[in-house]
């Protein structure tokens, strides 16, 4: 690869022109890496296992950037007017030409291993050095009879060294950059012994139990029951109605917002509809099947009366047999059909029930705020009752932020469980212990860890103190919240309007629910008839194709064909034929076969 990079240099800088001495000293140092090569793969620990075809391949391109070294320092030599010097350049140059090309001519198989490129270039530069060498020579003898000297005390060309061989720095010292960038950490680095995960997966194991369902669970449980307190109190829609006597809640105005993009009552009616309508096709594609197999009864009851005993229809399976697994889907259908009719009733009376509310809710928010008894006309002026009011509002705001700073308590604890590694401890430990032991086999076992698991599980046992003091001041809270809302209870009893307003805005929470439950059954009934009529279509299909199929097996016991099949299979052939006849021939009947006249 040296050679290479230099022989790279060298090229470019013949191309641009280089100076000649420069050029020469570039190709002293390619020739000397190439018989450095070449002395490698033929005789040092290398030998042997390089191809021939690679050795010679060397030692020409040796021979060669001898000779271009000398030829370029000749060049050198005309433009300093150093004639003598110029032409001995070019006999030395010369020299290393004729030796490739005595190589050449001496083993054919030269020609054969070197490629064609290689052989031309040689080729070009004896032909290029002998051209020169004959004029340098001339012109010496004829003009400047410049004394030539020998060629073995030509001054030597020095190497000009661009390509050198640099080992990397990581290669040299790869352990400066281990856990850097550039090798990642050590791959054996977190190679611990087995003793130590069975540790570190038995103390995961109890610090989840203590952290998830002892902890976190107390926390949810305190927020839980602190929920269930001011439910229970109406809180805080108590206030809100006080509060904002004009506008609605926001869960309100979202609801109310839902139900107008639904198409309000107008949508969940026409919902209601189609599913009373899908069951009523369900019904008849039932009632299709049962017919199809009632007809099909009727049929083979006269086939079975028709031929005396020990006939052909003596093979014949009964209908009842055969039609007890239709029957069976039959009647599971029917109950499935009756029972989304009794539920398709049951959200019917809950629509028709709100759905005075369902269509205000459908209002613009102008026309709902409208019909919510507001206290803009008869404000409360009150100073008592603004002093309960302002009261009351306080604690629900102390316990809003409890219930904020202890939602950021439990992600806080949530975020230390899951930073807690243990396994640089347990690696400590394991350390420690084998320090103290007298014997060099040592054995570890899960119980010598049990004092660090303590150590470690023991910070956490700051939160149970929290916990315990979140339980005291939530129950002290929601104490001054009972007795503030039960002021605030007694207050207002005094203004209906306010009794009316929360009561308005109560049943239309409670409406939006409602509605909001029956717009999930009814898309949800919608697919649910989707499927039955697939499964009844299904149904009603084989029924069809098992009555036909019985209907050809009748006429081929009965022996006739399906044209001739008679109106009642009662009757026999010859009746139904007479009675044909003796019948006035007034309508065309598709039963009877055309009966053509030959013409006289």
């Amino acid at each position: 690869m040296l050679c290479q990079a230099q022989e790279c240099v060298w090229h470019r800088s013949a191309l641009s022109r280089m100076k000649d001495a420069n050029i020469a000293r570039i190709a002293t140092h390619v020739a000397e890496l190439y018989e450095q090569a070449m002395q490698s793969a033929s005789q040092g620990s290398l030998a042997g296992t390089i191809p021939n075809g690679w050795v010679d391949h060397l030692k020409v391109k040796g021979l060669y950037f001898r000779a271009e070294a000398q030829q370029r320092k000749s060049m050198s030599c005309l433009a300093s007017s150093q004639y003598g010097e110029e032409v001995a350049r070019l006999q030395a140059a010369q020299e290393y030409c004729n030796q490739i090309s005595e190589l050449v001519s001496y083993d054919q198989r030269w020609s054969k291993l070197l490629r064609a490129a290689v052989l031309e270039m040689v080729k070009s530069q004896a032909e290029l050095v002998g051209s020169n060498r004959t004029r340098a020579e001339h012109d010496n003898d004829v003009i400047y009879l410049d004394p030539v000297p020998a060629i073995s005390s030509l001054p030597d060309i020095s190497p000009y060294k661009l390509a050198e061989s640099k080992t990397p720095e990581i290669i040299e010292n790869p352990g400066k950059f281990l856990g850097g960038e550039e090798l990642g950490p050590p791959l054996f680095k977190g190679l611990v012994p087995f003793v130590i995960h069975q540790a570190a997966s038995l103390y995961e194991d109890r610090k989840d139990q203590l952290v998830s369902k002892d902890l976190i669970t107390a926390l949810d449980e305190l927020t839980a029951d602190c929920e269930s307190v001011l439910n229970s109190l109406n809180m805080p829609h108590a206030l809100e109605a006080i509060k904002k006597p004009i506008g609605l809640p926001p869960n309100i105005l979202v609801g109310a917002d839902e139900i107008r993009s639904d198409g309000g009552y107008i949508g969940i009616k026409r919902l209601l509809d189609s599913a009373i309508v899908s069951n009523t096709r369900a019904n008849e594609l039932l009632d299709a099947a049962e017919k199809a197999l009632y007809d099909e009864a009727q049929e083979d009851q006269r086939v079975q009366q028709r031929v005396p005993k020990g006939g052909r229809q003596a093979k014949r399976i009964e209908s009842a047999e055969l039609t007890n697994k239709f029957r069976a889907e039959i009647a599971k259908y029917r109950d499935v059909i009756n029972r989304a009719r009794e539920s398709d009733a049951t959200i019917k009376a809950q629509v028709d029930m709100w759905s005075q509310f369902f269509s205000l809710l459908g209002s613009p928010r102008d026309e709902i705020e409208r019909q919510v008894p507001s206290t803009t006309a008869n404000p409360i002026t009150d100073p008592h009752h603004s002093q309960i009011v302002g009261r009351l509002q306080q604690y629900m705001d102390e316990i809003t932020l409890m219930k904020r700073e202890r939602a950021k308590s439990t992600e806080k604890l949530k975020r230390v469980a899951n930073e807690d590694d243990i396994t640089p401890a347990l690696n400590e430990e394991m350390q420690r212990l084998a320090a103290l032991s007298a014997t060099p086999i040592l054995q570890f076992e899960l119980h010598q860890f049990e004092d660090l698991f303590a150590q470690k599980l023991d910070k956490y046992m700051t939160w149970r103190k929290y916990i315990d003091e979140e339980r005291e001041a939530q129950l002290e809270l929601l104490d001054s919240i009972r007795e503030a809302n039960q002021a605030f209870l007694v207050a207002r009893s005094n203004h209906p309007l306010l009794q009316q307003r929360e009561k308005a805005l109560s049943n239309l929470e409670t409406a939006v629910k409602r509605y909001r439950e029956a717009s999930f059954n009814l898309h949800d009934g919608a697919r649910f008839y989707v499927s039955l009529e697939s499964e009844l279509q299904k149904l009603k299909g084989g029924c069809l194709d098992f009555a036909m199929a019985r209907h050809l097996d009748a006429l081929e016991q009965l022996g006739l064909s399906h044209g001739e099949t008679p109106t009642d299979l009662a009757q026999a052939p010859e009746q139904a034929s007479n009675a044909a006849m003796q019948q006035p021939n007034l309508v065309w009947d598709p039963t009877m076969p055309l009966k053509y006249t030959t013409p006289k």
